[in-house]
């Protein structure tokens, strides 16, 4: 029961704050528009909010955490992200110090960096993933393009005009760097920076091998759109095959934490009188390097690299 009602306050609160956040996250939105629209600049005039989340994004955790969201493709502000992040893992280091012990809430502080992290670099992958589809639809623009008689830098711009998000973004930011000098090479490898896959590496490759030294460009796309929409296929039953695989090395994390709620369960205070023990800290370490160990195991098993 106590359980329970720890698990439900732990969900309010979540999205409590999720919900508080998107608020907040509109309202600064609008009062900025309405700022920009009344002309004031100033930084005075601005939100509190808006004023710490610039201040916070001078810091080099502010830069990097900014970096990791634009990379994502993530429209949120870092303070907000952090503060979430934050609050995710006091949260949690409450629910673990009650629940269990000590020396877990103290554990539960890092949920939030952690969650955080898997978060953005969930992001990342989706943004990556949904690039790669638009791939094919993208070699066979910049082939039309390029046999129309068009250069390679004004085709990369009509195939960012046409293309939805993300690859649309990713050629506008091309086509903007070659607009203001950048060279395409240069160009392309921050593109590839950004998106790394060796579907786009090969594709990005392409075009700088024939912007240097010529060639049927328009044959080379038209292949390469040929094969990846053929890998598309592929990685699609690859990925509906390795799911089961993928859904054990979570269920891993999940038992073994759930074992130590069980067990508190049943008897009330065994954990904590665990933790204060030699024995059981021996215990806890081996079992708990031993899941982590299988749940490493398993994701390296099941691993696609894109």
């Amino acid at each position: 029961m106590v359980l329970t009602v720890l698990l439900g306050s732990a969900a309010a609160a979540v999205c409590l704050l999720l919900g508080v956040g998107n608020l907040m996250s509109l309202a600064t939105d609008r009062r900025r528009i309405a700022a920009a629209i009344a002309g004031y600049d100033r930084m005075e005039d601005q939100p509190l909010f808006e004023r710490a989340n610039r201040k916070f994004r001078r810091t080099r955790l502010g830069q990097l955490v900014e970096r990791e969201l634009v990379l994502a493709g993530l429209d949120q502000r870092p303070l907000g992200v952090v503060l979430v992040a934050a609050a995710v893992g006091a949260t949690t280091a409450y629910i673990l110090w009650t629940a269990l012990a000590p020396v877990f809430g103290i554990l539960g502080l890092s949920v939030g960096g952690f969650a955080l992290r898997a978060f953005v670099r969930r992001a990342k992958a989706r943004r990556l993933e949904a690039f790669i589809v638009q791939m094919p639809e993208l070699a066979r623009v910049l082939a039309n393009a390029t046999n129309a008689g068009l250069s390679i830098a004004t085709s990369i711009a009509i195939a960012g005009e046409e293309l939805a998000a993300p690859a649309g973004i990713e050629l506008r930011n091309v086509a903007n760097a070659l607009r203001f000098g950048t060279d395409l090479e240069t160009a392309l490898d921050s593109m590839g920076e950004r998106l790394p896959s060796r579907e786009v590496g090969v594709l990005l490759s392409t075009l700088v091998v024939c912007s240097r030294s010529g060639g049927s460009l328009v044959t080379s796309l038209r292949d390469i759109a040929d094969t990846l929409e053929a890998r598309k296929e592929t990685r699609r039953e690859i990925r509906t095959t390795l799911a089961q695989a993928l859904a054990t090395g979570y269920l891993v994390i999940i038992l073994g934490v759930g074992m130590l709620f069980l067990l508190n369960l049943i008897q009330p205070g065994s954990v904590e009188a665990m933790t204060g023990h030699i024995v059981g800290q021996i215990s806890l370490v081996i079992s708990g390097s031993l899941f982590a160990l299988g749940f490493y195991l398993i994701r390296r098993m099941t691993r696609l690299d894109v």
